[in-house]
């Protein structure tokens, strides 16, 4: 079958994605082809085009996140059907396509309440938000979070149900323009990282004390003040590296508080089926109970998804970035 799909022949720029057709073939044993319907762009995306994490071959399809209608089935499928709403976070890339094949063990039913394009924009974002608050740290009534980018996708969601949890969050921006929103997602104190030093204004908002988690996706330029904010025995999540790698770390450090440190990662938290489903149906309910409000997202055409890179890569976004097919 033809069909089209944002690909690239090499790492690089937002250049390097082409709008091309090319023949897709039919699915294989365990997999399901999709007729995409909504097709959700994240930093991953952005680390495997500019190299910094590998893709398998070239060339190549972008994308781990999107929702849409199974229209075929291989051999040995058994976890949906033909027609089935689905959704998918945590798949091999192939999204930023009209069709794909996915394993359909990366699959899980969509609400009917739940459109598409919000579907989309939760699946990767949500799972995150999910095995951060629920299984890395599992958050409590009355813990001080700490959380970076929280205007952003993952923060978005995040800061809402860690709110929802009985948390006491402080949220960190890069800029005046996300205060409101973050605020407005749960955040009790927002710091603008850019206007003053955040790991001394959260000493300051708890005490003296610091905070039990700190979760931080920006990486280097944010690390070492994610360091002075934990309280005795805090656990600092590093999850993400949106502004580059840490340099070497010298492990005697932690001892200044016992701190704990972890370096997560979603694909290990939900590689099993039976961990999926149930962390599935948890964001899910969140949603669908109006704990965590979902913002409507940015759109983009999916042939615009240079557009949609540069402008995340910009910073400069708040909640969600969805291309339509």
């Amino acid at each position: 079958m033809k069909t089209r799909a944002v690909r690239l022949h090499k790492p690089g720029g937002p250049e390097v994605l082409l709008w091309e057709e090319f023949d897709l073939r039919e699915p294989g044993p365990g997999e399901v082809q999709l007729r995409q319907e909504a097709v959700g762009v994240n930093f991953v995306d952005i680390y495997q085009r500019s190299g910094l994490y590998g893709l398998p071959q070239f060339p190549a399809v972008l994308g781990s996140e999107g929702a849409g209608v199974v229209e075929a089935i291989g051999p040995d499928v058994t976890e949906v059907k033909r027609g089935d709403r689905v959704a998918y976070g945590l798949s091999p890339p192939g999204a930023y396509a009209e069709r794909r094949n996915i394993p359909a063990d990366r699959l899980v039913l969509v609400p009917p309440e739940l459109s598409a394009a919000t579907a989309a924009a939760i699946m990767l974002k949500g799972l995150t938000a999910e095995y951060l608050l629920r299984r890395t740290y599992r958050v409590k009534p009355g813990d001080t979070v700490v959380f970076h980018a929280a205007a952003g996708g993952t923060g978005s969601i995040a800061t809402q149900w860690a709110a929802h949890l009985g948390a006491n969050v402080i949220g960190i921006v890069g800029s005046e323009a996300k205060v409101a929103t973050a605020r407005r997602n749960g955040c009790a104190h927002v710091i603008v990282s850019s206007k003053e030093n955040f790991a001394a204004r959260v000493k300051e908002l708890t005490g003296g004390r610091g905070a039990e988690v700190v979760y931080d996706s920006v990486g280097r330029d944010t690390f070492d003040g994610s360091l002075e904010c934990l309280a005795p025995l805090g656990m600092l999540v590093l999850f993400g590296q949106s502004s580059g790698v840490v340099p070497p770390f010298d492990l005697s450090r932690l001892a200044k508080g016992s701190y704990f440190l972890t370096r997560p990662s979603l694909f290990q938290y939900d590689a099993r089926r039976s961990d999926l489903l149930p962390a599935a149906a948890a964001l899910f309910e969140v949603v669908r109970s109006g704990a965590v409000r979902i913002d409507a997202p940015r759109t983009f055409s999916l042939k615009d998804a240079a557009e949609a890179h540069r402008l995340l890569e910009s910073r400069q976004t708040t909640g969600s970035i969805i291309l339509y097919p």
